[in-house]
């Protein structure tokens, strides 16, 4: 009569511990793969093709944990765990690649975003930074991509002068921890300039951004160019940039310039009450 395993002792599910094996090192090669990118050990491409690999492990620990799931079922073996480890993982590394790849069926494959297309903020000293003829605006079909997808997306107009508003997108541009390559207070008739380096979250691709300011009328107006440096779809991410951008510096041109209308209300009142206690004081001289 055969005897059964003890409680515990029943042998493992070999795909569960593979799956669990591989989800453990999908991870590891997301994180080397991170780290690289963002440390810029590494081109470009050979760094992309580490995350690639890594999205094929956790492919393969999902593919195994569900054929695990049917050994462990019907044989009664042990591995749930890992099975369990294989897939939650997997799904993880998955999921923010899938999320993209969803958008991309969305939203147009165009990676330069602008406020102005017919005369979209300069790239200058970012030019010597991005790859050989990526520094001009794409051109009109682009453009005309832009407006069908984002068609919020337009230059800003404020009642603040320039040098004000020159202000509150360096002091914003700074607070978001760009890397500022270049900036142009206005002088005259000549807008004012930022150039920045922003980084995307997770994998840390760097995204540049142009901002103008120039003079209109009694006020000014932003315009702002976002664009990717390495890839050919951003996925939205260029003109979300440029849309929080621009909230943000609306939001605090409007706080500053109710602050200079409350400052200068009170002045106004400070001066009149002035000017009644000396009226009051000259009548009272009049009165001895």
């Amino acid at each position: 009569m055969a005897r059964r395993p003890a409680f515990g002792d029943e042998p493992t599910s070999r795909l569960a511990a593979w799956s669990g094996r591989l989800a453990v090192f999908a991870l590891a090669v997301t994180i080397l793969s991170i780290i690289i990118v963002r440390s810029g050990l590494l081109e470009i491409v050979p760094a992309l093709a580490t995350f690639g690999a890594a999205l094929v492990f956790a492919g393969l620990a999902i593919l195994f944990a569900f054929a695990s799931f049917v050994v462990i079922w019907r044989d009664g073996l042990a591995g749930l765990g890992y099975s369990l480890l294989g897939m939650f993982l997997g799904i993880a590394i998955l999921a923010y690649p899938a999320y993209l790849g969803y958008r991309a069926t969305k939203l147009p494959a165009i990676f330069d975003v602008t406020t102005d297309a017919n005369n979209p903020p300069r790239f200058d000293v970012l030019a010597r930074l991005r790859p050989r003829g990526t520094s001009d605006y794409p051109g009109a079909a682009a453009a005309e991509k832009r407006r069908a997808a984002y068609p919020d997306i337009a230059a800003l107009q404020l009642s603040v002068p320039p040098k004000a508003a020159y202000d509150i997108a360096l002091a914003l541009t700074t607070k978001r921890k760009w890397l500022i390559v270049d900036s142009r207070a206005p002088v005259a008739n000549r807008p004012a300039a930022i150039e920045a380096v922003a980084r995307t979250p997770i994998m840390g691709f760097r995204e540049d951004v142009a901002i103008r300011i120039s003079p209109q009328g009694d006020g000014s107006r932003v315009d702002v160019r976002s664009a990717s440096r390495t890839a050919l779809h951003d996925f939205g991410g260029n003109a979300s940039r440029i849309r929080t951008l621009l909230e943000e510096i609306d939001d605090a041109a409007t706080n500053a310039e109710k602050k200079a209308e409350d400052r200068a209300e009170r002045d106004e009142f400070r001066a009149e009450k002035a000017a009644e206690k000396k009226k009051t004081e000259k009548k009272g001289e009049k009165k001895r």
